[in-house]
């Protein structure tokens, strides 16, 4: 055992990326200026008082053509409950902290859903995705949770003249319990027809730039992927309160061992999620040109990694300050860093897009930590 945890804590390195240099677009070339924010779903409690959210108001209210991406985990911690659930008025703030932003700016915006936005992943996940999805669009801004329904997608979105954006369920993948099957009237409902209908909106797109947004990333040098730090073997009862500083060495490898080899299902390395991951890479790859970007949040960090079936992975799952954890460099990591943030990327007219990394602190100013031309 004691073998076992030192080399669990052998795994990880510190993450470092070196500051981006890519110079800015003028206004006047932007198409589409696209954010990229998850897991915003525990804001602080006073109204407009959240640190990201503050910043990423500001941002989208002066950038041209704004449209925001929630990538899930919108409700913590167990999304939208029934309308007599003592937790309803909370969860009711959560979610309109973030349409706010959508209202002030004047951002498009999109959401889709996360495994917390599913009831936290219980059987009753199906009615609280459909819960939410009524409530943002009763909300009255123009959003809409994507896909609709519970269903897998993808759901397709043309933006500009530009962008493509693809919106994918992932959790429905991983979900145990109800959700939409064969008989349900979902377009694609089946694992078979979800990858078909992802290669035929993928090979429609055409010129525009693809951006398919969902929850769960296909890689991550997070603890979703499989790293831990020494303080995760040595500390493991930090994962149940971070304040449980009570050390358990030799015993406490067991937790970040077994979330290593795929004990869950909601880790890169589990046989559901790695089923999941290999169906997308397969329509992916299948397409004439494969897409520009996958962005999801999930992992409570900001990374930018080079892809393999996509041109780019972009983790942005740190929309809520102080709720972060820590991250690994992989070999193809260009960006990693544990902070609160979010991702802003600039379609230009003639094509091109510009990424930029945005460090939020404290007092909600944002700082461009990172910036890349992504083709």
């Amino acid at each position: 055992m004691l073998g076992i945890g030192l080399q669990g804590c052998g795994h990880a390195r510190t993450a470092s990326a070196a500051p981006g240099t890519a110079p800015p677009a003028t206004p006047a070339e932007i198409d589409v200026s696209l954010f990229l924010i998850g897991d915003a779903g525990a804001p602080a409690a006073p109204p407009d008082s959240e640190p990201v959210l503050m910043a990423l108001r500001a941002a989208a209210a002066s950038a041209p053509h704004p449209v925001i991406v929630f990538l899930g985990d919108n409700v913590y911690p167990d999304g939208m409950p029934d309308s007599a659930a003592p937790k309803r008025r909370a969860a009711e703030r959560v979610l309109t902290q973030q349409l706010r932003v959508l209202q002030a700016s004047g951002a498009r915006g999109f959401f889709v859903p996360g495994n917390h936005d599913w009831d936290g992943m219980q059987p009753g996940g199906w009615d609280a995705i459909r819960r939410q999805e009524r409530f943002i669009a009763a909300a009255g801004s123009g959003a809409a949770l994507l896909p609709a329904g519970g269903c897998p997608g993808p759901a397709v979105v043309d933006v500009g003249s530009v962008l493509r954006l693809v919106a994918l369920d992932s959790q429905w993948w991983l979900q145990d319990g109800p959700k939409p099957g064969p008989t349900s009237s979902c377009p694609a409902a089946t694992e078979g027809a979800v990858i078909d209908s992802l290669r035929a909106a993928l090979r429609a797109a055409g010129k525009r730039a693809v951006v398919v947004a969902a929850h769960h990333p296909p890689a991550s040098g997070g603890v979703h992927g499989g790293h831990f730090g020494w303080e995760d073997h040595i500390f493991p009862l930090r994962n149940i309160k971070s304040w449980l500083w009570i050390p358990l060495p030799v015993i406490g490898s067991v937790y970040p061992v077994a979330r290593a080899e795929g004990i869950s299902s909601q880790d890169i390395p589990s046989r559901a999620y790695t089923r999941m991951r290999v169906a997308f890479d397969s329509a992916f790859a299948g397409a004439p040109a494969p897409p520009l970007i996958y962005a999801a949040g999930h992992e409570h960090t900001l990374q930018v990694i080079a892809g393999t079936s996509t041109r780019y992975v972009l983790v942005s799952g740190s929309g809520t300050f102080g709720h972060i954890e820590r991250v690994t460099a992989l070999d193809s990591t260009r960006f990693a860093r544990s902070a609160s943030g979010f991702m802003r990327v600039e379609f230009l007219r003639d094509g091109r897009a510009r990424l930029g990394v945005m460090i939020i602190d404290r007092a909600g100013s944002a700082t461009e930590e990172f910036g890349l031309w992504l083709n």
